[in-house]
């Protein structure tokens, strides 16, 4: 007959149930410690894992649409120095004609307005990355066809002037809303053009050139154009001032959609990103109960009866 260990099968059952316990909570403190993570697949969050991947995807969304409306934001603003720019040729081009009227004096206006036209297809015809800036659908093409106040006088109407597209640019800022940040070139410069080409016309006609001081028939032609380019230079500033509205609505959606990331992003840190301090805590604690249940299952290996027999 044999003297068996005091421990029963149910002990070492338990006991083993015990380490095996300790060890999956010293290896989910591991990874949690290494990694920063509460889990590493989505089996560790349960319930959360839906809620936790709708705002990952609503992060998503709004850093999709912030970037959108940056790159849309600095497009407008390069055409507000631009528009800018052209309201400045515009009034130039108004005191031109009203300083001529005045002064009774046509000798160096269509030299200014020869210059001031070329300054006007400069900037219609301007280009960034993605092509012409105001030819919207058909951006691979300048807008503007014409080289010199010449041509343009030649011309059977203004409108054969441009070739830009009839489409607008537009971008998302938002699941729900779209901005218009193109400009064609035909809104900007049809009004301007209509005026150069005018007086091109009347210089190169019966009662012109434009070559000393004003005839009657001049002056009368000076003094009717003045009400035209003041229209013209309200134009391009109406134009102007739409621009920075859009400017405006873009700058507030950029703001709005990086405040919703930040947001979306916190929430998923809540349910993602362990608190360290915590971990470390629970580490230690797993690493202490795992060494504890070692300890007690060696010590019931080697108990034996032969421990409480008294010595004869």
């Amino acid at each position: 007959m044999t003297i068996d260990r005091i421990g029963s099968y149910a002990n070492a059952l338990l006991m083993f149930a015990h380490v095996m316990k300790a060890e999956n909570g010293l290896d989910i403190s591991n990874r949690q410690v290494a990694t920063g993570k509460v889990a590493d697949n989505y089996a560790g969050y349960r319930d959360k894992t839906a809620i936790m991947e709708a705002a990952r995807s609503a992060s998503a969304r709004a850093d999709a649409n912030a970037a959108t409306a940056v790159q849309a934001a600095a497009r407008l603003d390069v055409q507000d120095t631009q528009l800018s720019q052209l309201s400045d040729l515009a009034n130039e081009i108004r005191v031109a004609i009203t300083k001529a009227a005045a002064d009774r004096d046509g000798t160096s206006l269509m030299s200014q307005l020869d210059a001031y036209f070329d300054q006007v297809v400069g900037i219609m015809n301007a280009k960034d990355a993605n092509g012409y800036i105001y030819a919207g659908d058909n951006n691979q093409t300048p807008p503007v066809v014409v080289n010199s106040l010449a041509d343009l006088a030649a011309l059977p109407t203004v409108a054969d002037a441009f070739v830009n597209g009839t489409i607008k640019t537009e971008v998302k800022i938002s699941e729900t809303q779209n901005v218009e940040v193109g400009l064609l070139a035909s809104d900007l410069a049809t009004e301007l053009f209509n005026l150069l080409s005018q007086v091109a016309q009347f210089d190169s006609g019966v009662d012109g050139p434009f070559s000393g001081t004003t005839t009657p028939a001049q002056q009368t032609f000076l003094e009717s154009m003045i009400p035209t380019a003041i229209d013209a230079q309200h134009g391009v500033n109406a134009q102007a001032a739409a621009n920075g509205i859009h400017y405006q609505t873009v700058q507030k959606a950029v703001q709005q959609l990086q405040a919703s990331s930040v947001v979306y992003k916190g929430f998923v840190s809540n349910i993602e990103d362990v608190d360290m301090a915590q971990a470390l805590a629970e580490l230690y604690q797993n690493q202490v109960a795992l060494q504890a249940a070692f300890q007690v299952t060696s010590t019931l290996n080697r108990l034996s009866l032969l421990d409480y027999l008294p010595i004869v």
